[in-house]
């Protein structure tokens, strides 16, 4: 293991220039783990319990495998997304539910609109509606009442802690980083969710991956992977990272925290202490260099850009230090 920093210090990953000044920075904590789940490099406190937030979904669609629910391909990979709210995904969280007899209103998730502008801009122009459906977990909520038809589990109770298909996703976090959640907290979209290191996240993940074919985990990675249009969306880095790096299993979830796995299970974690949603792709993208790759959609996501009057006049890259 190499470049463990102190427990605790405040490490500086991402740097904000502007105008060549150095205007700011975000502070947290990096991870990059073998196949086996052992640490090759750590930047921050590692060992720490952060809330997965939306990289978390992968270990939620299989628990919905292990209920019994009837999801493949398209399906499957919705059920992991946190999508953009275009035309593809809700006609498909609506069909999703058609199939199981329930409609719109059985979701468990908030009203939204669409994180695509084209989408939210056109449902403005319309009645400017908020829906359900919209919300980017519809699919996520649309798999797990899925799973409690198939498991008999009761729907209206479905995003209770104690539920049974909840009470499965503890398990299957606790099992894969191989670790007793900190803490249960609730998901912007209502769903438990539990928090575990950051090392113990990433060895997670990576094992999601790296599964055996024929295994329920083997099914949810090659679902995202075959279908990342469904993950995220159209220009979501998400999407575009799977799309153009074959075999890469990309999630990022709320309040900073971003995982990227390989075939092998060799995986980066990313944890931004501030949220910050610009500082994710520097310091994620450092990490996949890290371990070898290299690809234009690299060079482009791995330095932000920073607008003044319209124009570049600076960028959010990667703290010297890091790696």
């Amino acid at each position: 293991m190499t470049g463990v920093s102190t427990p605790s210090t405040p490490v500086e990953l991402v740097r904000v220039i502007r105008s060549g000044f150095h205007e700011g920075s975000h502070y947290g904590a990096l991870v990059v783990t073998d196949s086996d789940g052992t640490v090759l490099h750590a930047r921050g406190d590692v060992s720490a319990p952060v809330f997965p937030r939306s990289s978390n979904k992968p270990f939620q669609a299989l628990a919905m495998l292990a209920a019994g629910a009837d999801l493949t391909g398209a399906d499957l990979a919705l059920s992991s997304a946190s999508h953009s709210g275009e035309p593809m995904h809700v006609e498909r969280v609506l069909a999703m539910l058609d199939r199981i007899g329930l409609t719109e209103d059985d979701l468990g998730c908030p009203l939204d609109l669409p994180l695509n502008e084209e989408a939210r801009t056109a449902v403005i122009r319309a009645d400017g509606a908020q829906r359900k459906v919209y919300m980017n977990c519809s699919g996520k909520h649309a798999g797990m009442l899925t799973a409690c038809l198939a498991a008999g589990w009761d729907l209206k109770t479905y995003l209770e802690p104690g539920h049974p298909l909840q009470q499965s996703v503890a398990q299957q976090v606790a099992t894969l980083a191989e670790e007793t959640p900190a803490a249960t907290g609730i998901d912007g979209c209502g769903a438990p969710l539990y928090a575990i290191s950051l090392s113990g996240l990433a060895k997670a993940f990576g094992r999601i991956n790296a599964a055996e074919s024929g295994t329920a985990a083997r099914a949810v990675a090659d679902a995202m992977r075959a279908h990342p249009e469904m993950v995220g969306g159209t220009g979501r880095e998400d999407t575009r990272l799977m799309t153009e790096l074959p075999g890469l299993l990309v999630k990022g979830g709320a309040e900073g925290v971003h995982c990227a796995a390989l075939p092998d299970g060799r995986t980066v974690a990313v944890k931004i202490t501030d949220g910050g949603d610009r500082a994710r792709m520097p310091a994620l993208v450092a990490g996949l260099r890290f371990l070898g790759l290299d690809a234009p959609i690299l060079d482009e996501l791995g330095t932000g850009i920073i607008q003044g009057g319209g124009r570049p006049v600076g960028t959010t890259e990667l703290a010297p230090g890091v790696f």
